[in-house]
């Protein structure tokens, strides 16, 4: 069974005004629509909070009174079933925005992979904020829209595609979306476990582990770490996400 972790800590709220101003994420997350002159507004209604490798901040079924918007680390999705089992249906880093919920309650859990900060922001006070700055109402629904597609991606992904087609397709889309290393175009960070990979592509450790050894010897890929790949061959790894191969 799956046991979440500990509470996040709420920073110091009177950095949250320069911590604002200076934020990297803000350039690739909702926050950007809110022009410079006003971003003190902004500031003024986030809840600046970390929360350590293992810390659960989104709890399925609570109340969505909140939306989250990651400014640093990785953080898992993920849903359980009645017997303490665990899916992850994604993960997230710096510019997801979190906590777009259709109902009253989160459809997910989320938990911090590696050391993650986040701006907490009132559902009822973003809305109070929408009203004058229409451009982040229109990046909010733009956000929503790119979640419906990751979900039927996602559907494809477990139904359809064989164990190496799901990794390749994985590999592919952590090399567009993840943490590229200093110095090379090709590799990028992994924070995630084997696990983590296992349980989101619908397979077992010991298969992920395998299939990600056999695309080595390969030359799809080379494993400089357990957190990072290099793509050696990306046009033959996209042929193969895409069952071309």
């Amino acid at each position: 069974m799956y046991t979440p972790s500990t509470r996040p800590v709420v920073l110091d709220p009177r950095g949250a005004a320069n911590i604002c101003a200076n934020c990297e994420a803000r350039s690739q997350s909702v926050c950007d629509a809110v022009p410079d002159s006003d971003i003190a507004r902004l500031a003024a209604i986030a809840v600046v909070t970390r929360a350590e490798p293992g810390t659960t901040f989104i709890q399925e079924g609570d109340s969505a009174t909140h939306f989250f918007n990651i400014s640093a680390g990785t953080v898992r999705m993920y849903k359980m079933l009645p017997d303490g089992r665990r899916q992850i249906t994604g993960f997230s880093g710096v510019g997801h925005f979190l906590g777009l919920a259709v109902s009253d309650t989160y459809a997910f859990s989320a938990e911090a992979i590696d050391r993650v900060r986040f701006c907490k922001f009132s559902r009822a006070r973003v809305r109070t904020l929408l009203d004058d700055f229409p451009a982040m109402e229109k990046r909010l629904l733009a956000v929503a829209s790119t979640e419906l597609v990751a979900a039927q991606d996602q559907m494809l992904l477990l139904g359809r595609k064989t164990a190496r087609e799901r990794l390749a397709s994985f590999l592919m889309l952590q090399s567009r979306q993840g943490t590229i290393c200093q110095g090379s175009r090709s590799r990028f960070a992994l924070p995630m476990s084997r696990g983590d990979i296992a349980d989101y592509l619908g397979l077992t450790i010991e298969t992920v582990s395998r299939t990600l050894t056999k695309l080595r010897t390969e030359g799809f890929i080379e494993i400089p770490s357990a957190s990072e790949i290099a793509i050696r061959a990306p046009g033959a790894l996209e042929n193969l996400a895409t069952g071309m191969a």
